[in-house]
C-alpha cells in the first residue's frame, strides 16, 4: 500500500467522470476544512495481507490526524502511486472497513466517491507533517 496524506485548510471536490464501469452513477460535489486526506494506493499484494494493511492504514491515519490536530479524515482512492493495483472489489472493502474502524474511534471519516475522477480544490499549508509519504 502506498499512502500520500495531506493536512488541508480545505479540500473540495466534485465528481467529473467516471473511471470504473462499475461505479454508480452519482454527481456530488462537497467541501471539508481542517482535514487530513489520505491519497490511498492499495496494491494487488495487499489483497495477501488486508488485516495488516487495513491495521496500518487506520494508525497512519490517527497519528496525521493527531499531528494536525484535527478529527477529520477523508479516504480518496488515488490509483496513481504504483504499477500493481489491487482489484477494486478489494479496494473498496479496504476502504469502508477502515471508514467503520475510524467512525468507531470517534473520528469524523468519509470517503470520496469510489470509481471517478473528480474535480479537486485543495489547500495545504506549509507546515511540518501536513504532506506525509508512507509505504507498507
Amino acid at each position: 500500500m502506498k499512502l500520500l496524506i495531506f493536512y488541508v485548510d480545505k479540500f473540495a471536490f466534485e465528481t467529473n467522470k467516471k473511471g470504473l464501469e462499475s461505479a454508480e452513477e452519482i454527481e456530488i460535489k462537497n467541501s471539508i476544512e481542517n482535514a487530513v486526506i489520505g491519497f490511498i494506493h492499495v496494491e494487488e499484494k495487499d489483497e495477501e495481507n488486508q488485516n495488516y494493511v487495513e491495521t496500518k492504514l487506520v494508525k497512519n491515519l490517527k497519528w496525521a490526524a493527531r499531528k494536525n490536530e484535527t478529527n477529520k479524515i477523508v479516504l480518496h482512492s488515488f490509483n496513481h502511486l504504483s504499477n500493481s493495483s489491487a482489484n477494486p472489489e478489494f479496494t473498496l472493502q479496504i476502504f469502508n472497513n477502515v471508514e467503520e474502524r475510524l467512525k468507531s474511534s470517534e473520528y469524523e471519516t468519509s470517503q470520496t466517491p469510489f470509481g471517478y475522477f473528480l474535480n479537486i480544490e485543495m489547500h495545504a499549508p506549509g507546515k511540518p507533517l501536513a504532506r506525509i509519504f508512507k509505504e507498507f
